[in-house]
């Protein structure tokens, strides 16, 4: 197969883009986990940018070792914690991401043997249904025991390439990331990885943003958005993702390239 036919370049956001599509009444649940006794702020602004949104509900899931720490808020709730504030395992844990439309893991989980195996654990159990969304330490932390995540359908890997080179290697992928390669064999790479495996991958290299799905290559000028190298990982991006995948699962990579462009629909 040529490269031609699975890889597609976008320079702009179309009339048929999804993003004009917004639902008018809230809808969907979405689930956000993340956080530790340290940092959990990130957590925080990402729950209150969902819930600003058209969505039935978004609530955040924090260590209850920051229980006491914070004040009260409607939407956030609270597990069992390690000795040193971050996740341990615990029904609270799993039922809180088994009951929603889609879990958000917003990172901040912290290095922690006993907080890697709680988070797995709850990612394999997620059934088939709900959409995935991994962003931050979270891809780190799956390094540990990816068979079985890779292979979730609605998985969204919001990885580095740095991170990638890690999750391949953790799943004895055949293949080898390089961060110095130019981008047609990372398109290549990518192209054959998500024929093996379900997922969806959204990376960035040598200024393009990079969404991989079902062998479909897709790629965006990062000067043609309102991105920067940092802002794609640190900003709300991944919430706006959540958000357009929540209301629209069978489209994902679409659902990803309306985020992407969510601020020149809004002018």
């Amino acid at each position: 197969m040529q490269p031609t036919e699975y890889w597609k370049k976008i320079d702009t956001i179309n009339d048929q883009s999804i993003s004009w599509d917004i639902p008018e009444q809230k809808t969907g649940r979405i689930a956000v986990l993340g956080g530790n006794l340290q940092n959990c702020m990130v957590e925080i602004k990402n729950t209150e940018f969902l819930n600003q949104l058209p969505i039935k509900s978004a609530n955040l899931l924090l260590p209850d070792a920051l229980q006491k720490k914070l004040p009260t808020f409607s939407t956030i709730y609270f597990a069992k914690s390690t000795d040193s504030g971050s996740f341990a395992k615990s029904t609270t844990l799993e039922n809180f991401a088994l009951n929603s439309d889609l879990v958000f893991f917003s990172g901040d989980f912290s290095k922690n043997s006993i907080t890697e195996i709680a988070i797995i654990d709850v990612i394999k159990k997620l059934n088939e249904q709900q959409i995935i969304v991994l962003t931050r330490d979270t891809v780190d932390l799956i390094t540990a025991d990816v068979q079985g995540i890779l292979e979730k359908q609605n998985l969204i890997l919001f990885a580095s390439l740095a991170q990638l080179q890690k999750v391949f290697h953790a799943a004895l992928y055949p293949k080898m990331i390089l961060l110095s390669m130019p981008i047609f064999p990372i398109i290549e790479i990518l192209h054959k990885f998500t024929l093996s495996y379900p997922c969806t991958i959204f990376t960035f290299h040598q200024n393009q943003i990079i969404t991989a799905k079902a062998g479909t290559i897709h790629t965006i000028p990062i000067n043609n958005t309102s991105y920067t190298p940092l802002s794609l990982w640190s900003g709300t991006l991944a919430c706006k993702v959540s958000a357009f995948t929540l209301w629209n699962p069978q489209k994902i990579q679409d659902a990803i390239e309306a985020a992407i462009f969510w601020d020149y629909r809004q002018k």
